[in-house]
Order: structure tokens, then C-alpha cells, then sequence
């Protein structure tokens, strides 16, 4: 049993994950090449590695001529038959026979060691590629290892992947010994350092198969995804349409009581997660991404693929998002430009509590007469219903408590209902 062999063996089987036969094949064909140079010129030389003992062996094919020229490739006829009677050998046939390396010294061990390395690390590579080949774009866990300038190592238990700087977000922080989960966004397979395999926390696919995870819909494709826009880090808004008029693309998205989007927000680190329902009419689609704001007049310039928006002064904030990331997130989504105004033409005020009559009136459990009293009480919006104390809402002329309570959970349930489409109030 050749000892120091076996021990080569053992180690890179159990810290390499390398088969004994695949070894035995790169140990074979790294010999083979030290073989060569202190052998000297042979023909079709082949090393051969004995599966049970280790013992290494080295044949070489020589050819039977009348007349031998070269004594390290040629036989002749005669001798041919002499050394081998139980073969009728003709001039043309090659017989292999082993040779025995003198000595491979320095040269031809540095040789060996090279090649082992070079292919073991083709081997690694191969493996690699073979294992992941398929999965690009999934997700994958792994555990934060080391910092490479500003690049993150991830341990994968059977790889090593690399999250470069720029498919990191920003505003998140890694240490060592993290275990999170990421987007394998690529495969890299012609790299000098072996098979590259390029994760990414900030790339939009990220929350799109974070979703598929999440939303079982999605994952049968009742729900579909039909674009994706992100600042990393900040807030995504997503649009989504059933196939199934029974199901709620968006409510499926949300889950009970908000579980499946807070779910995808924790991993997030807290991103806002907007979840848009889709529609073919452009108008509906941009009322839907730009929600809550309420929107007074969309016009949309087919030509110059613009969509103008006129909303109240008190609404201008709300649509336009902080530094104008609700406006530039919904262009994104909706692959329009989308133009955001003011209305610059004088409201009375009649029409003011007209308006605000008809939206308190439009909310499920507030009728018109009710809507009329709150109004004419000061309360203009849900969102003051909700600010206001119980016993505020009691004092309403013609409310009593069951009234005031039936009011305060019909708000309760627009609010909850508007924030379920995935937009946050800046």
C-alpha cells in the first residue's frame, strides 16, 4: 500500500469532497506528465494507479520493425518473438510494455505538484458549475465568511460565493458569522479562480422570488407579478394580477393580517414594500401606485408617453414621496413618465366639503347622512376619524356609541385596506 498516497487520499476526501476515483484520475494524469520528462521520449505513454494497493505503474508502447533505429519506441521481429512466444507479433504492431521512471527529481515532482493542484482546482470548478449550473436566479442561504475590499464572501456549505459591492444595500450591515439569504444573480464559470458565483441582496429578482417563496399564489401562478421597481434598501413597489377574478392579487400578497408582506419586510431589514395591483388601462395603474394620494385629474399624452397628475396642494407631498421616490418609483413600475402637479385653480369652500363628503361617503359603513354629520362636525378624512377620540366621534350631532364605534371600524378597516396595496404615507 503506497502510505504516503492513501494520505493525500484521506485529506482531500474529507476536506476537498472529492471522490477516490476522480483523484486517482488527476493523480494519474499529473504523472503521466512528471513521466514524461524523466522518462524521455516514449510513445503513447500511460500511467496506471492499482485501485486496491496504490501501486503506481507506467507503460509505454513500442512498435515491431525489421530494423530498430530507436531503442525507446522500436523492437524488433526477432525479439519481439522471443520475449513474448505466445503472441505471433507482425512488423507494424505495437506492444505496451512498463517502464519504470529512473528518477523524476526536482523537476518532475514540482511538475506533479503543479498538475495535481491545476487539476483539482478544474475538478472544484466542475463541480461547482455542475451543482449550481441550474439554480442561477434562486435564492440561497449562506453565512457571511470574510471582506474582500468591499466585496462579501459567503460560505454556501459546498461553495464560496461572492456578493460584490455593488449588488449590496446600502443602508444594511454584515458581519462575520451572519447567516442571511440571497439572489445567486450569476454564475461565472471562466474565471482564473475557478467557477465565480455573484449573489446580490439589492437586485429587483431578489423580492420577486422572496414573493414566490412567501405567496403560494404566486408560486402556482394564479397571482402573476407584472414589474418590479426598487430603490434597495428604501422601498419596492411591486404590481400584481390574478388570472382568477375570485382571488385578490393584492390581499393574497398581504396575507392574513399582513403576515406574508411583513414576513418579506424582516428579511428586507425593513424596506417599504408597496404591492400595487396591476391594470392594462394606464390610468388605473397609476391611480393604483400612486395611492393614498388622492388624485384630482390624470391626462395621459399617448405620444410622449407621459401621464400628467393634478392633485390638491395637501397631496402634492404624499404623491411625489420623500425626495420624489413615489413619483420615480411609479414611473419605473409603470414604464411611463409620470408628471405630478398641484392644482393651481381656486376650490371653494363648499367644494371642498362637497368633496369630502362624497370620499367619507364611499367608505364602507359610513352612509351619506352619516358622512354629512362628520363633515359638518370637522371630520373630513379617515384619517381624522381615527386621530379623534371615541367620545369626539359620540358628540357628533345625531351619532350615539354604537354609531361612533360602527364608524371608527369602518375607517379602521379603509385605512387597513389602503396600506394592504402596499403604500406607505410618507
Amino acid at each position: 500500500m503506497n502510505n504516503e498516497l492513501l494520505a493525500v487520499f484521506e485529506y482531500m476526501e474529507r476536506e476537498r469532497k472529492l471522490d477516490r476515483e476522480t483523484l486517482i484520475q488527476l493523480v494519474e494524469s499529473s504523472l503521466q506528465v512528471a513521466s514524461r520528462k524523466s522518462i524521455g521520449r516514449v510513445r503513447d505513454l500511460r500511467v496506471e494507479i492499482d485501485r486496491k494497493t496504490l501501486a503506481i505503474k507506467a507503460f509505454a508502447a513500442i512498435e515491431v520493425v525489421d530494423f530498430v533505429r530507436n531503442r525507446q519506441e522500436e523492437i524488433s521481429l526477432e525479439e519481439a518473438r522471443v520475449k513474448y512466444p505466445e503472441k505471433e507479433y507482425q512488423i507494424g504492431d505495437l506492444i505496451e510494455i512498463e517502464v519504470t521512471p529512473r528518477n523524476f527529481g526536482r523537476i518532475a515532482a514540482q511538475t506533479a505538484k503543479q498538475a495535481i493542484i491545476q487539476k483539482l482546482r478544474m475538478a472544484e470548478k466542475d463541480k461547482v458549475y455542475a451543482a449550481y449550473k441550474d439554480h442561477a436566479g434562486d435564492i440561497v442561504t449562506g453565512t457571511i465568511r470574510r471582506f474582500d475590499r468591499n466585496d462579501v464572501v459567503v460560505d454556501l456549505g459546498d461553495a464560496e460565493g461572492v456578493m460584490p459591492n455593488k449588488e449590496r444595500v446600502a443602508n444594511e450591515d454584515y458581519q462575520v458569522g451572519d447567516r442571511i439569504r440571497f439572489l445567486l444573480l450569476s454564475i461565472d464559470a471562466g474565471g482564473s479562480q475557478g467557477t465565480q458565483l455573484v449573489l446580490s441582496r439589492s437586485h429587483p429578482d431578489f423580492i420577486r422570488k422572496l414573493f414566490e417563496l412567501e405567496v403560494s399564489e404566486i408560486a402556482d401562478h394564479t397571482v402573476e407579478i407584472k414589474g418590479i421597481a426598487r430603490e434597495a434598501g428604501y422601498r419596492t413597489k411591486i404590481a400584481v394580477f390574478s388570472q382568477d377574478e375570485k382571488v385578490d392579487p393584492v390581499g393574497a400578497c398581504v396575507g392574513l393580517r399582513g403576515q406574508r408582506v411583513k414576513n418579506i419586510v424582516r428579511e428586507l431589514s425593513g424596506e417599504k414594500v408597496d404591492i400595487v395591483k396591476w391594470s392594462p388601462d394606464i390610468k388605473t395603474f397609476v391611480t393604483n401606485a400612486l395611492a393614498p394620494a388622492k388624485l384630482l385629474r390624470l391626462e395621459v399624452d399617448e405620444p410622449g408617453h407621459v401621464v400628467r397628475v393634478t392633485v390638491e396642494k395637501d397631496q402634492l407631498s404624499l404623491a411625489i414621496g420623500k425626495k420624489g421616490q413615489n413619483a420615480r418609483l411609479t414611473a419605473k413600475l409603470t414604464g411611463w413618465k409620470v408628471d405630478i402637479q398641484k392644482d393651481e385653480s381656486d376650490i371653494t369652500f363648499e367644494e371642498k366639503i362637497s368633496r369630502a363628503t362624497e370620499q367619507l361617503a364611499a367608505v364602507p359603513g359610513i352612509d351619506r347622512e352619516n358622512a354629512d354629520r362628520l363633515v359638518a362636525a370637522g371630520f373630513l378624512t379617515l384619517e381624522g376619524i381615527l386621530a379623534a377620540e371615541i367620545q369626539d366621534l359620540v358628540d357628533v350631532e345625531g351619532f350615539d356609541a354604537d354609531i361612533a364605534e360602527q364608524v371608527r371600524k369602518a375607517a379602521e378597516a379603509a385605512m387597513e385596506s389602503d396600506s394592504g396595496k402596499g403604500v406607505e404615507q410618507e
